[in-house]
């Protein structure tokens, strides 16, 4: 963690805005870049927007299970639309500038949703624990009411703590330059630009990143271990193979997002480089929302099987 000595009072300025590079290192591809996240931006709206649909029209999606993912779905949607409209503008106009009020709101906004999604894929590991473990207290259990609160409180819990965190982070002083390395107002570049001692940040920075990403992480961590062995333990070749299969597509989502998001805020201040940053951010800001329905929805066959009865109407 690097220390700087607090310049002199009349060295700082007040920031009115800040500048984000985003992928200017390689300005050859910046309308290749643009029609890519473009390309991706509608893949992201168009796929979890179907899935939310579904799960909502559909009488045969009307579980727990299905409950949770179109709320993930939804979560996606909110999550990219945080960062990829900024981006494309960016790269679409070339005026990078974005306000200090607008550059905070940005960043509280990917931290709130992060944390949901950290959340919201805990309570889906714990939802199918339930349902293979205990499926005979499956239906008492994971009562509708019981599904709300685990979704609300998915929502709301990391509010307080990210507002917090936000104005914490801005509330510091910056000085000299306003370029921030990075394509959307993300915690690691942000800091950078700060004067003084970042001790205290930093310290806050990975201690919320231990209670909202690796608390999380570990409970799905627990919950799968009970869970395969339960498989493991079925004498029919099909419901393991069934079992697995639910397991293996939630498992994928859980490695990219987690596995990114903890490289990201956990690994030691020295380590960081901007280049690094980007590309694990597109991991878990964009990466991720893209490719869930397909790797997490679209191949359950019920899903399926209710679109082609979308289509079909």
């Amino acid at each position: 963690m690097n220390h700087q000595e607090k310049p002199p009072e009349e060295n700082l300025t007040k920031l009115m805005e800040f500048v984000l590079l985003g992928f200017t290192d390689v300005p050859h591809l910046q309308w290749f870049l643009f029609g890519l996240f473009l390309v991706i931006y509608i893949i992201i709206l168009i796929s979890n927007g179907i899935i939310f649909l579904i799960t909502k029209l559909d009488p045969a999606l009307q579980t727990p299970m299905y409950y949770f993912i179109s709320n993930f779905s939804f979560l996606e949607i909110c999550y990219a639309s945080v960062t990829l409209p900024r981006m494309l503008i960016n790269l679409w106009t070339q005026k990078r500038t974005i306000s200090f009020i607008a550059c905070a709101t940005q960043m509280c906004c990917v931290l709130v949703l992060a944390a949901t999604e950290c959340f919201l894929l805990a309570v889906m590991a714990y939802d199918r624990y339930v349902a293979i473990c205990n499926p005979l207290h499956y239906p008492l259990i994971m009562k509708h009411k019981m599904c709300i609160q685990l979704v609300a409180g998915s929502w709301i819990s990391g509010i307080p703590v990210q507002i917090g965190q936000t104005f914490q982070i801005f509330s510091l002083p910056f000085c000299g330059s306003n370029l921030i390395n990075h394509f959307f107002c993300d915690i690691p570049p942000i800091l950078k630009l700060a004067c003084g001692d970042t001790f205290v940040n930093e310290m806050m920075v990975s201690t919320v990143a231990v209670l909202f990403v690796t608390v999380p992480f570990l409970l799905i961590l627990v919950s799968y271990g009970k869970l395969i062995s339960t498989i493991l333990k079925l004498s029919s070749a099909t419901s393991r193979t069934r079992a697995f299969s639910t397991c293996s597509s939630h498992l994928m989502v859980v490695v990219l997002f987690f596995g990114s998001g903890m490289i990201t805020y956990l690994r030691p201040r020295t380590s960081h480089s901007a280049g690094t940053d980007k590309v694990l951010s597109l991991f878990y800001t964009i990466v991720t929302p893209m490719i869930n329905p397909m790797i997490y929805s679209l191949r359950n066959k019920d899903v399926v099987r209710a679109l082609r009865k979308l289509l079909c109407k």
